[in-house]
């Protein structure tokens, strides 16, 4: 009956909220066979409650247990392997025996330090890659919650804009920094000339492994979003954006015939560097000086010009004494 009651003692605090890479990894019937000989120094009394608290502090608070269990995906296998040849041992010697706390103290720390010497070089994992993508491959172990940390990224990329000129061929990539599965599985699709990421929006263009897709002569309707879809086993995986601006080619054509036209206009067909601002205005504006001279050269050239016309209008007047000549 005591027995029991020690027994029930230990899955009462082994079920309590918190879990623990104790908890994740050592069966409740081992724990409780661990802590059921506990004895306080002190009082020389068992107390399974000391024991648990005990391994709160030694595994399951210790913040060098905790990140040397973070594994990358599939070695939590081996660490329950490094902590059962931790732990097991100790379990089988006491069981059914009663030992004092300092005891307990110096195995179960001894335990410890093992485990974290040894999970410590298990594989660690890249990380993620942001912005997007569920990343299997980045998530690692968790011993405070017993489960994978994933990298809470959106499925959704960001658009991205591509602008190509009609009638060129343009080339769309879904390519992801972080590594992706053998059996994937991509789907191409189209929401013609709206930039948007509504999947409402989109119609299916073609389904396959092909990452690349490819448009061998690109017109106006081309223009539009498209998506890119990765699955791997009915999961999705990441989904890419990409917003495609088509240049007309009446446009591009315009631009050459200008560019011709501004060359043949300067001197030595070469065009002159485009001002980062607007151009300001050189000249400035002439003194009251400057202005009063020229006016006055104005007024007296007009003057002459009067006088040399006067005189070359009048007649010509014969003198006295070439008369009187003429009538002799």
């Amino acid at each position: 009956m005591c027995k029991f009651a020690v027994w029930l003692v230990c899955v009462s605090l082994l079920l309590s909220p918190s879990l623990s890479c104790f908890q994740c990894f050592v069966d409740l019937s081992d724990s409780a066979r661990l802590c059921m000989g506990h004895i306080l120094t002190q009082h020389n009394v068992r107390n399974v409650d000391a024991c648990f608290r005990k391994l709160d502090r030694i595994f399951n608070n210790n913040e060098r247990v905790i990140e040397a269990g973070r594994v990358g995906k599939g070695y939590d296998k081996q660490l329950k392997e490094i902590l059962d040849a931790e732990i097991l041992p100790v379990v089988k010697e006491f069981d059914g025996k009663e030992n004092k706390d300092t005891v307990y103290e110096e195995r179960l720390q001894t335990a410890a330090d093992n485990f974290i010497s040894s999970a410590s070089k298990l594989p660690r994992v890249s990380g993620c890659f942001p912005p997007c993508g569920f990343q299997s491959a980045g998530a690692v172990y968790n011993c405070v919650t017993c489960k994978y940390d994933s990298c809470e990224f959106p499925l959704d990329c960001p658009v991205k804009d591509v602008k190509v000129m009609e009638n060129s061929r343009s080339q769309l990539r879904c390519e992801v920094p972080f590594s992706l599965p053998h059996d994937i599985e991509v789907i191409w699709r189209f929401a013609e000339e709206v930039k948007t990421q509504q999947v409402d929006e989109f119609k299916e263009v073609t389904v396959g492994d092909d990452r690349l897709y490819s448009i061998p002569v690109t017109s106006l309707h081309h223009q539009g979003t498209y998506q890119c879809e990765i699955y791997s086993g009915q999961h999705s995986i990441v989904r890419l954006y990409y917003y495609l601006t088509v240049t007309p080619q009446v446009v591009v054509g315009h631009t050459e015939l200008q560019e011709i036209f501004d060359l043949s206009l300067l001197p030595g067909g070469r065009l002159l560097p485009a001002p980062a601002a607007p151009p300001r205005s050189s000249i400035l504006p002439p003194s009251p000086l400057l202005l009063t001279l020229c006016v006055t050269s104005l007024l007296l050239l007009l003057f002459l010009s009067f006088g040399v016309l006067y005189v070359s209008s009048s007649p010509e007047q014969t003198s006295p004494t070439k008369e009187d000549d003429s009538e002799s």
